[in-house]
């Protein structure tokens, strides 16, 4: 296959030359780019100067990939790498990378783009894959906003030694190439570019005040497993929860794994609740609806020794705020089994209105039970 140059939409790409090696090991150094990609670490100038010399030429004369230098199109600097990793029946699958100096201006939207034009245009291919780590969601924005379809996950042959064992994958066939210049639904200031931008951050830290001193929102650390499982062998805890019974110290490393997989998937927020001494007081969960993009439901425990000091509400408050202003939320949901007044009260108090009762409204430890319906509306906190 002949190396082919594209001028599309404010980006060249064309073939990868020898004089690129520099700045393609400078790029290389960032720690985003050796964290999400397979590049070698260290990163040496003998291993970018193979990757623009021996390994994109050997693609492009086999036939079995793409590989694009992205550049400006008036100075000529490289602003990141782009193209087809593979080829094979039909299908090509894509990958790319940003120069950190080229960040933030939709170069590899638009480059994905072109490339993906080219290659069902000119090769005629009839689907191109992505895939990323479960995590990379600057990755999967890039991919949303090219037009691919995200369509589930997949097990890595080859994760990353400190990174998921999972990825995202999607297809794009012809014809579903976003227009150049055209947005969508995970356009800049959208609610998916926003919760790409939080998601692809570490968990943050959240903050509330209540009468005997400021309380912690944060992720659950080693120290807080004997509280977890404390509370979670509590009568009460599990009366109203689906705790496992025996709750075992197992279950506690299960859930905080689980914790970490749902920040890296974009699922949900969880947090444990720590007293002005950072003791665990409580667990709280902000889990996102699948169904709807705007909503999330709220669950949550006190550690027995902290119940009726206001912990709950105080965090309830906390985590409601983020959740609307930085995610973007506009309806929090509450449920809670009919005769869990403890619950009820710490909603109603941090500003949840209930809104009914649900009959038969969830299964619990083998029945269908009825249960109170409440919500929080992101104006009516105050």
């Amino acid at each position: 296959m002949e190396p082919v140059e594209i001028i599309e939409d404010g980006v060249l790409l064309r073939p990868w030359r020898e004089a690129d090696a520099e700045a393609v090991h400078r790029a290389c150094q960032d720690p985003d780019i050796q964290r999400w990609t397979t590049v070698p670490r260290p990163y040496r100038p003998e291993h970018a100067l193979g990757f623009v010399t021996e390994m994109s030429r050997k693609a492009w004369a086999e036939g079995t990939g793409a590989p694009f230098a992205v550049c400006d199109p008036g100075t000529g600097d490289l602003l990141g790498a782009n193209g087809l990793v593979s080829i094979d029946n039909g299908t090509g699958e894509i990958g790319y990378w940003t120069a950190p100096w080229a960040r933030g201006r939709g170069v590899t939207v638009r480059a994905t783009r072109a490339v993906a034009r080219w290659s069902f245009d000119t090769l005629k291919l009839r689907r191109l894959l992505w895939q990323a780590e479960v995590g990379n969601h600057a990755s999967r924005l890039v991919a949303l906003r090219a037009g691919f379809r995200v369509d589930g996950r997949l097990r890595l042959a080859d994760p990353a030694l400190y990174g998921s064992a999972d990825g995202w994958i999607g297809s794009l066939l012809p014809g579903e190439v976003p227009a150049a210049g055209s947005t969508g639904p995970a356009a800049p200031g959208t609610v998916a570019a926003r919760r790409a931008a939080v998601f692809g951050r570490p968990q943050p830290v959240l903050f509330a005040t209540t009468g005997a001193g400021e309380l912690r929102l944060r992720p659950m650390e080693e120290q807080d497993l004997d509280g977890v499982v404390q509370t979670c062998r509590d009568p009460e805890t599990i009366r109203w929860t689906t705790v496992p019974d025996p709750y075992e110290r197992a279950d506690a490393q299960g859930y905080q794994a689980h914790s970490r997989d749902a920040w890296a998937r974009g699922d949900a927020a969880c947090f444990v609740i720590a007293d002005p001494d950072d003791r665990y007081v409580g667990s709280l969960d902000l889990r996102l609806s699948p169904a709807d993009a705007l909503v999330a439901d709220v669950g949550f425990m006190t550690a027995p020794a902290a119940r009726g000091r206001g912990y709950l509400p105080a965090a309830l408050v906390a985590l409601s705020a983020w959740g609307f202003s930085t995610l973007g939320l506009a309806r929090i949901e509450w449920k809670a089994n009919v005769g869990n007044t403890a619950s009820r009260r710490a909603a109603e108090k941090a500003g949840f209105l209930v809104e009914g009762t649900a009959r038969g409204g969830v299964q619990h430890r083998g029945e269908r039970v009825d249960v109170w319906v409440g919500a929080l509306l992101a104006g009516d906190l105050r």
